[in-house]
């Protein structure tokens, strides 16, 4: 073959990688356009840290306020879908010691499990049964402020939990 088309055979391959069909569906297009309202159940602790359940829940709700997609239902009776979960795991690893081997840096570790169901149908329209995420937060001398460092941890991971379930939700993933 000559340069002129190799040249051709360059140019034509980004072209037609771009036509494969593979994209993301940003609007939620890969449920139903029937299933409009979404009630967000009480979330299932199973662990040991009391209100963890609370934090993920709000965030949850919040999350799907911010969406364009559903709206939130005012009871489980009245949705369309319903979002269930259960809180399977929850641990605190230490992440980074001072010289004296005191923990200066610690990781809540939270596992869960989360649903979106039909409910006319009973269908799982999307599941992730082992749901993982973490966030660090700094241990201080003052037990008093690791707590509240460890709480404001919390928040920021059932945040981002609740903003990575929904995309995953949106996109079909």
């Amino acid at each position: 073959m000559n340069k002129k088309w190799w040249f051709f055979i360059l140019l034509l391959l980004p072209l037609l990688s771009l036509g494969c069909g593979y994209h993301f569906s940003p609007g939620g297009e890969n449920i139903d356009q029937n299933i409009k309202t979404v009630f967000v159940e009480n979330i299932s602790n199973l662990t040991s840290e009391a209100g963890l359940e609370n934090y993920i829940r709000n965030a949850f709700i919040s999350e799907f306020r911010k969406g364009k997609r559903f709206d939130l239902a005012k009871s489980r009776k009245s949705a369309d879908a319903l979002l269930t979960g259960s809180i399977n795991k929850y641990d605190i690893t230490h992440l980074a010691y001072s010289k004296t081997d005191i923990a200066k840096k610690d990781r809540v570790n939270v596992s869960i499990e989360v649903a979106l169901k039909n409910t006319r149908n009973g269908e799982v329209i999307w599941i992730n049964r082992n749901f993982t995420w973490r966030e660090d937060f700094t241990v201080d001398n003052n037990p008093n402020k690791t707590e509240i460092n460890k709480k404001h941890a919390i928040k920021k991971l059932s945040t981002n939990v609740a903003e990575k379930v929904y995309r995953s939700i949106i996109s079909g993933f």
